[in-house]
């Protein structure tokens, strides 16, 4: 394009012998997807594994009836958990992590196929620029942040994910769709956004503000958007009072964790550095070779104010860079794991569009800094993954009789058995622990991510559940109703028992668990069995018990085993 011209022009392209090629291939990824879906298979086990349990948890509580945010606590909204819910009912021989990771399509793949549909009919390889990343990165359960030297997959910042793909639809949509399609996925995606996680809706808002400010939609359309959600946002509440509750559990979570944004924007500009500073710099690099057009547009619409000088100044490739950067920027202030950045890809591919081949001066300097730009998310995706799998065939079976799908995952022998003497060495000497608890600190800053606690960790569930059954058999008693002081609850999903209600399903003291009220303390009271985990004891389950004490007045206490206690409610 002409410096100043409008974004998104699509790119002529030979390969018209390729009919449907774009959508025949996203078709039949989802096939593939559905067909290994019914498969049992087993995953290497990745960091942070114990956080896909709040799926299994979620998924458990809603087919007993309770709703998200209503009967529970969740860290984000109940578009995920649902989508879950729905998928492990269809596919209940499927890895939870593989679910998880691909319920997604039910929201990505509809807007996916209205974006290459449009794209197709000028460009076929455009398409298939847009549509090759997106399958990776929708299809790989792998975050680009990476804490283990064995490759595993990614149990944990699996909403992040879902976040960062949906938004690669939106930015896809409003860089290359028109009219009423572009309507329909805007609306389509920013209601997941809103039902997946506020952060990402309101990183998807500015995205979107910018394209209305830059004359991409209209505001007749943009209205009908507004008035369509705002709509299908009343119904939901006038229904079930989801969104109020929602909305209160967004306002509990900003007051724990309250604090300064500067210091979590550096945090995230840090950790994706390399992303972050080549964007940054192709950024100015578009800024210093398109200074004049930006001056002369800027000087037209001072002389004459107009709506056309307006979207000559903001429609541009450098601003658009600008704003899908800091959107990215501020939804990685809140993440721990994800996807970070790999929405900004459809900018990349238009301002590639324009500058590959085009003789101009700087052109290399633009396409080099495009390619440090887009490269280092989709390669760590893509070595990870291809490292995951590549390894998992010398992997050792994690050993258990109860885990279920669950418990289909692998590492390496040296780790599984680390694991399995560090559950030993956990009961064996539980006074050294309680002194770290007593300190405040945990045994290691990083034992939450480290494989052998993870491994260990399902060891000791596993354990938990053949002394809760061997109990229940020697007491003539059934616990249908499970509660437990840990992070995450997975004793009603694997043994097909409840979980009370009002109680959260990722149970962080510190970051997502409010001071329960008289009703919460009241349904969880309702728990016929409280467990304490004890392998080991940590400074966020005590805490949690300090939490729920008033839950565990009356109760018997019983050992479950070398790594839980038990708190039997009175008959």
């Amino acid at each position: 394009m002409q410096a100043g011209g409008t974004i998104g022009t699509p790119v002529s392209t030979r390969a018209t012998w390729l009919p449907n090629l774009p959508l025949g291939l996203l078709g039949t990824a989802v096939l593939a997807c559905a067909l290994l879906l019914t498969l049992p298979l087993t995953l290497p086990l990745g960091p942070m594994y114990w956080d896909l349990v709040l799926y299994l948890d979620a998924a458990n509580r809603i087919g007993d009836g309770q709703v998200p945010l209503i009967d529970f606590i969740a860290p984000v909204g109940p578009l995920g958990y649902w989508l879950f819910a729905g998928f492990d009912a269809l596919f209940p021989r499927a890895h939870p992590l593989l679910t998880a990771q691909w319920c997604l399509f039910a929201v990505t793949a509809p807007a996916m196929a209205v974006v290459l549909h449009a794209i197709s009919r000028q460009s076929r390889a455009t398409a298939m620029a847009l549509l090759l990343p997106y399958l990776a990165f929708q299809i790989l359960p792998i975050n680009v942040e990476h804490y283990s030297f064995f490759p595993g997959t990614d149990g944990f910042g699996i909403y992040n994910r879902h976040v960062s793909i949906v938004l690669y639809v939106l930015v896809a949509g409003l860089l290359f769709l028109r009219g009423p399609a572009l309507g329909a996925v805007i609306g389509w995606t920013l209601t997941a956004l809103f039902l997946i996680k506020i952060t990402g809706f309101l990183a998807g808002g500015l995205v979107t503000a910018f394209a209305l400010a830059a004359g991409r939609i209209g505001w007749r359309q943009s209205l009908l958007i507004a008035a369509a959600g705002g709509l299908a946002a009343l119904g939901l509440e006038l229904a079930t009072g989801l969104v109020s509750a929602y909305l209160d559990s967004i306002l509990a979570l900003v007051a724990i964790n309250a604090g300064g944004i500067l210091p979590r924007f550096v945090q995230a500009a840090s950790l994706h550095l390399d992303i972050v500073g080549a964007g940054t710099a192709l950024g100015l690099a578009l800024l210093w070779l398109d200074r004049r057009d930006i001056a002369e547009a800027a000087l037209a619409l001072r002389r004459q104010p107009s709506t056309a000088g307006f979207v000559r100044l903001l429609d541009r490739d450098v601003a658009w860079l600008a704003v899908v950067m800091v959107a990215g920027l501020f939804f990685e202030t809140q993440n721990t794991g994800g996807q970070a950045f790999i929405f900004i890809w459809p900018v990349l591919l238009v301002i590639l569009s324009r500058w590959l081949g085009s003789g101009r001066r700087g052109a290399l300097v633009v396409c080099g800094l495009v390619a440090a730009t887009a490269i280092p998310p989709a390669e760590t995706v893509l070595q990870r993954g291809t490292r995951a799998l590549m390894a998992q065939a010398g992997y050792a079976a994690l050993p258990n009789q109860h885990l279920g799908r669950l418990g289909l995952v692998s590492q390496h022998a040296n780790v599984m058995d680390r694991a399995s003497a560090m559950l030993d060495i956990y009961a064996s000497h539980p006074a050294t622990f309680r002194e770290f608890t007593a300190r405040e600190m945990l045994p290691n800053p990083q034992l939450y991510s480290e494989l052998d606690f993870q491994a260990s960790w399902l060891m000791a569930v596993d354990e938990g559940v053949s002394a809760i059954l061997a109990h229940e058999q020697a007491s003539g008693r059934r616990f249908e109703t499970i509660m437990s002081l840990n992070f995450v609850n997975p004793f009603p999903s694997v043994m097909g028992r409840s979980a009370p209600r009002g109680i959260a399903i990722g149970a962080d003291p510190f970051r997502a668990v409010p001071k329960p009220d008289d009703a919460e303390i009241t349904l969880a009271r309702e728990a016929d069995l409280v467990l304490y985990p004890l392998c080991p004891v940590t400074v966020a389950n005590e805490a949690l018990r300090r939490i729920y004490a008033p839950v565990l007045t009356g109760r018997r206490e019983i050992a479950l085993g070398r790594c839980w206690k038990g708190y039997v409610r009175a008959d």
